[in-house]
């Protein structure tokens, strides 16, 4: 995979990272019609990622992030694709929130990094934004 070139688009939507109790109920504000929704329940805690204007103003969230979809699918066997794209924006000072899907991978980055981001990636030979 070293070789083979990356292709990311990029998200329409601002996004939220909410945060409820490990013992929550799903929330009504969470919409499964929307284009990006991911539901992640741990022990610890119940992680929402959603559109950000889905969110209600008393949520525990970080608000504003802008994702990048790696196309895909990717192959289970591949290795190192999130590497690929987290190395070179931690070297940045770039924070990031990765999601992985069966298909494929999601790279969130904060709004206001967006632009340096996105020139980050482009710099990189392996990577089409």
């Amino acid at each position: 995979m070293a070789d083979a070139c990356l292709t990311l688009s990029l998200l329409p939507e601002t996004l939220a990272v909410a945060r409820l109790p490990a013992a929550a109920t799903l929330p009504g504000w969470v919409d499964w019609s929307d284009p990006f929704v991911t539901v992640s329940r741990t022990r610890d805690e119940l992680s929402i990622v959603c559109p950000q204007a889905r969110l209600p103003t008393d949520a525990q969230a970080e608000r504003g992030w802008r994702g990048f979809k790696v196309e895909g699918p990717l192959d289970f066997a591949l290795t190192g694709i999130l590497a690929r794209l987290a190395a070179p924006l931690a070297e940045a000072g770039i924070s990031i929130f990765a999601i992985s899907t069966y298909d494929t991978d999601y790279l969130l980055v904060r709004a206001g990094d967006l632009d340096a981001a996105t020139a980050v990636l482009q710099r990189e030979n392996t990577v089409r934004v």
